[in-house]
């Protein structure tokens, strides 16, 4: 095994010694654009908007952009993708769809069908090869890749529901993954075919030391509850007297940054910490260069991106877009503007906005960095304070109180004629000083934020904390069935949320600490 290490490890490095042909971003861009018009122009959504003319046109990209509307999951559900489940061919792509994730939606839906088609299956194992390329600019061990590979999703079962299959994608591309792969693939079909999250996690850290895990797979938050279990069960100090041979955590999902400190006190050594930018909608790009904050997008695996200004001259005060937003290409972005995500894909997904706002940290590399979602963002009174903005509030209070915060989540909220905002923190450490917490916040969110610190002067009258405990919020998810490892908390409560939440704590017997 350690020479099939060595010997993948040699091939990665003389691979990238040879000097590969490429195109430009935008000659990328228009290619996979051309192609996915081609191959859909049969459907009934190519007909009915026309591609082939589209295709006709010399200037076939501002023909695409002034034909084709702006499509959120709504939208492309109710007049396109209910078809599909209702077992139409060749409605927004050439097929009967086999497979649809199912996706929390924290935005406008509470279980979004999202079609996964074989095309699609095929771009997301393409992506995941040109990051196992990538991995020789990291300093990984050969014998890392002979290890065993945790992979902390959501149940791989799926569910028949006549003509197609409904779950996790992550179900859906354990139903499709190569043979070969499967000898490496942990937990494991039994155990992750189980439907309830608790008694996986169970079998997962009783197992745990029957296993040689190199990498892992995950959410930062469901990743480190899995870690913090098999320490404690085994009585261990830390993951590396389980695991030894861990070397790489492949993350995505969320910020990291919160969850960074917390989990260097679970290891034994220092690892490879690697981010990913997957969705149900596809898999989009990864972090391709070591201490570099950044997921580099790949624009040449059947997905067409277009990116959305996120300001009020294209969406409105819910984080709605506008009629006619103006988009730009890969080559026309600038770095550290706030973008709506915006793809088309050889899923049928045809100019849909995925719900991201990014930023691009690189635009000659093309990587970008999540900063947070078009309906998770704050800003009653004009503080625009995005949820990598409070990434960064509660990492500081992390290293300024020396406590782990697991889970977060902000409400605005009016208070005495103005505005106010109430942050629920997660920690099951003891909180003498919570006015220190809030003081860290504010200062925190004025140094990141200009339009927050002047706010704060006006409008924002008032700042409020809660800290309870890390089970409050494990609770939450379990009672609205969005308890596991694909399950995000929200950042950002609104609206009928926000009142559900209120309520669900009312109803709590935990002690608040405001």
């Amino acid at each position: 095994m350690a020479i099939i290490g060595n010997l993948i490890s040699r091939s990665l490095r003389i691979r990238k010694k040879f000097t590969f042909k490429l195109g430009t971003p935008r000659q990328y861009q228009l290619q996979v654009l051309h192609r996915l018009l081609e191959k859909a122009k049969d459907t009934e959504f190519g007909r009915h908007y026309d591609f082939q003319d589209i295709l006709d046109s010399p200037n076939f990209i501002g023909q695409y952009r002034e034909k084709i509307p702006v499509h959120n999951y709504s939208k492309m559900h109710n007049e396109w993708w209910y078809r599909c489940l209702e077992g139409e061919a060749n409605v927004s792509w050439p097929e009967k769809i086999k497979y649809f994730a199912l996706s929390s939606g924290t935005s406008e839906s509470a279980s979004k069908h999202i079609p996964v088609t074989k095309a699609m299956l095929k771009t997301v194992k393409k992506v995941g090869v040109k990051q196992l390329y990538s991995m020789v600019n990291f300093n990984i061990p050969p014998k890392s890749f002979t290890k065993g590979i945790l992979m902390l999703g959501g149940t791989t079962s799926l569910f028949e529901k006549g003509d197609y299959y409904e779950g996790d994608m992550s179900g859906i591309q354990a139903k499709n993954i190569p043979r070969w792969f499967r000898r490496f693939y942990k937990p494991g079909g039994s155990i992750s075919r189980k439907p309830n999250w608790e008694q996986r996690i169970k079998l997962i850290v009783r197992k745990a030391p029957t296993w040689d895990v190199g990498t892992v797979c995950g959410v930062p938050a469901w990743v480190q509850i899995v870690f913090e279990e098999i320490i404690k069960y085994h009585g261990v100090k830390n993951i590396h007297e389980i695991w030894p041979n861990l070397a790489i955590y492949i993350h995505g999902g969320v910020s990291f940054e919160p969850y960074r400190e917390s989990f260097q006190k679970l290891l034994g050594k220092p690892i490879n910490f690697i981010e990913t930018y997957m969705a149900s909608e596809g898999s989009f790009g990864f972090q391709a260069r070591p201490n570099v904050r950044g997921i580099k997008l790949v624009l040449n695996a059947g997905i067409f991106y277009e990116f959305i200004p996120f300001n009020e001259e294209n969406f409105d005060a819910d984080g709605e877009v506008k009629p006619n937003p103006k988009s730009y290409m890969i080559n026309e972005v600038v770095e550290d503007v706030e973008y709506a995500v915006m793809l088309s894909t050889c899923a049928g997904a045809w100019r849909y906005l995925i719900g991201d706002v990014v930023k691009f940290t690189s635009v000659k590399e093309h990587e970008i960095v999540i900063v947070g979602r078009t309906k998770q963002f704050l800003s009653l009174a004009g503080e625009h304070m995005s949820v990598d903005n409070m990434n960064k509030a509660i990492d500081t209070v992390q290293k300024k109180m020396g406590i782990t915060i697991r889970e977060f989540t902000v409400a605005g909220f009016p208070y005495e004629n103005l505005f106010a905002h109430r942050w629920y923190i997660g920690t099951d450490q003891p909180v003498a000083d919570v006015a220190k917490i809030r003081e860290i916040i504010d200062q925190t969110l004025a140094e990141v934020n200009d339009d927050y610190a002047v706010e704060r002067t006006s409008a924002l009258k008032e700042v409020f904390v809660e800290v309870l405990p890390n089970e409050v919020f494990i609770d939450y998810l379990r009672c609205k069935g969005k308890e596991g490892a694909m399950n995000k908390f929200p950042r950002v409560m609104k609206g009928e949320k926000l009142k559900d939440w209120e309520k669900f704590l009312a109803g709590k017997t935990v002690k608040h600490q405001a």
